[in-house]
C-alpha cells in the first residue's frame, strides 16, 4: 500500500477492490455484532469491541510510527469515531429485531445522501452517472422494503426499523467523514482512532449500560473487532485513492453478503422480493461505477 494516502492511483480498479471486499467482510462483522449484541445488548457490545480493537490495532500503529496525530487530524478521528459509534450502536440495536439483510437494505438510503453530502462538504462534482446509478439501487431498496413491510409489524420491529433509519442518515455523514480521514491518515491510524475513540466515547455509559462480558461473547467481540479492522483499513486505503461518489454506490453490494450471512447464521429466508431487489440494486452500481471510472 502507497503510504501517501492523499495519492490517486492510475486506475480506480484496485480502490473498488478493495471497498468491495472490506464491505464484504463488514457484512460477516455485523453477522458476528448481531450475535453478540442479542446477548449483551448492542451498546455493551460496541463499547467492548472498541476495546478489544483498540489493543489489537495499537501495537501496529505504533510499529507505524506516524506518532500522535496534529490537533487538525485528531478532531477529524474524534468526529468520526463519535459519529460512527452512536450510528453503529443504533443499527445494531436495529438488526438485533430486524432479518440481517433488511436492516442492510433500509441503510441504503445513506449512500444517496452522502452522495450530496460529499458535494457540499468535499466540493465534489456529482455525475449524472452516480445519481442515476443510486436512484436504481435505491428502486431496488423499495422492492426490498415493500417485500417486508406489506403487513402490520409488531413494536419491536418498528423500534429497529426507526433505529436503523436514523442510523442510515448517520451513516451518510461517516461515509463523507471516511473520505475526510483517508486523505489525512494511513488506514492502520483510522482503524486504530476509531476502535479507541468508540471505546472512550461509549465507556463513558459503560457503568450503566455494558456489563462487562463474559465467556464465549468475548470472541464474538474479538473476531467482531479484527474484522472491522481490517474492513475500516481496506476502506480508508480505498477512499484515500478514489472520490467518495465513485465508491458509495458500492456500499449496496453489502445487501448480498448480509442475505448470506443471515440465511447461514440466523435461518433468515431469502424471498423473492429480495433476489428482485437485489437485481436493481447490483445494477445501479455497475452503472454508477463505470460512470464514474469513465469520468476519471
Amino acid at each position: 500500500m502507497n503510504d501517501k494516502p492523499a495519492a490517486l492511483v492510475p486506475s480506480l480498479v484496485l480502490p473498488i477492490l478493495a471497498a468491495m471486499l472490506g464491505l464484504a467482510l463488514f457484512s460477516v462483522m455485523d453477522g458476528v455484532m448481531k450475535a453478540a449484541s442479542i446477548v449483551v445488548g448492542a451498546y455493551a457490545a460496541m463499547c467492548w469491541r472498541g476495546l478489544a480493537g483498540a489493543a489489537m490495532m495499537f501495537p501496529l500503529w505504533l510499529w507505524r510510527g506516524q506518532g500522535w496525530p496534529a490537533p487538525g487530524v485528531l478532531k477529524v478521528h474524534v468526529l468520526r469515531g463519535v459519529v460512527a459509534s452512536i450510528m453503529a450502536t443504533l443499527f445494531f440495536y436495529g438488526i438485533v429485531r430486524l432479518p440481517l439483510a433488511e436492516g442492510i437494505a433500509l441503510s441504503f438510503i445513506a449512500p444517496l445522501i452522502a452522495l450530496y453530502l460529499a458535494a457540499l462538504l468535499l466540493g465534489e462534482k456529482v455525475r449524472p452517472a452516480a445519481i442515476g446509478g443510486s436512484v436504481l439501487a435505491l428502486l431496488g431498496v423499495a422492492v426490498i422494503a415493500g417485500g417486508k413491510f406489506d403487513g402490520p409489524a409488531d413494536a419491536e420491529a418498528v423500534k429497529g426499523l426507526v433505529a436503523t433509519l436514523v442510523s442510515a442518515v448517520l451513516y451518510a455523514w461517516n461515509l463523507v467523514l471516511q473520505r475526510q480521514q483517508a486523505l489525512l491518515a494511513r488506514p492502520e491510524e483510522v482503524a486504530f482512532f476509531q476502535a479507541l475513540v468508540t471505546f472512550l466515547f461509549l465507556g463513558l455509559g459503560a457503568w450503566w449500560f455494558a456489563p462487562f462480558p463474559t465467556g464465549a461473547v468475548w470472541w464474538l467481540l474479538v473476531a467482531s473487532a479484527a474484522l472491522s479492522a481490517v474492513s475500516i483499513m481496506l476502506l480508508s486505503w480505498a477512499y484515500g485513492r478514489a472520490e467518495a461518489q465513485v465508491l458509495v454506490p458500492l456500499e449496496y453490494t453489502a445487501f448480498i453478503w448480509a442475505a448470506i450471512v443471515g440465511w447461514i447464521a440466523f435461518a433468515e429466508p431469502v424471498t423473492v422480493p429480495m433476489l428482485a431487489g437485489v437485481a436493481l440494486i447490483v445494477a445501479g452500481c455497475l452503472y454508477a461505477t463505470r460512470g464514474g471510472a469513465a469520468a476519471s
